[in-house]
């Protein structure tokens, strides 16, 4: 597969780039490097290699949920500029 000055422009035009003839040459040349890099790639043997989404173990780190006191809603609601009864009044949004 290779990229032409035809493609180049197309995408230029797309996000509505305004290329000189120097710049489309040069990207149309970096695009097909990529590219012919990619080719290269797909040679490799990898047949016994695991696909992977990340190149480092994850793992989540929980901690242990433990109840504990709550806020008073009085004391929370000390400084609010509006309430209603025990929530925040906010102005809507649309």
């Amino acid at each position: 597969m290779t990229i032409s000055i035809k493609d180049v422009e197309h995408v230029a035009k797309l996000a509505r780039l305004m290329l000189s003839d120097e710049e489309k040459e040069m990207y149309t040349k970096q695009l097909n490097d990529i590219l012919k890099y990619a080719e290269q790639l797909q040679e490799l043997d990898t047949e016994k290699v695991k696909p992977t989404a990340h190149v480092l173990p994850l793992k989540n780190v929980f901690r242990e949920d433990k109840v504990l006191e709550h806020l008073d809603p009085e004391k929370a609601l000390t400084n609010a500029p509006d309430r209603e009864e025990n929530f925040f009044k906010v102005p809507k949004i649309i």
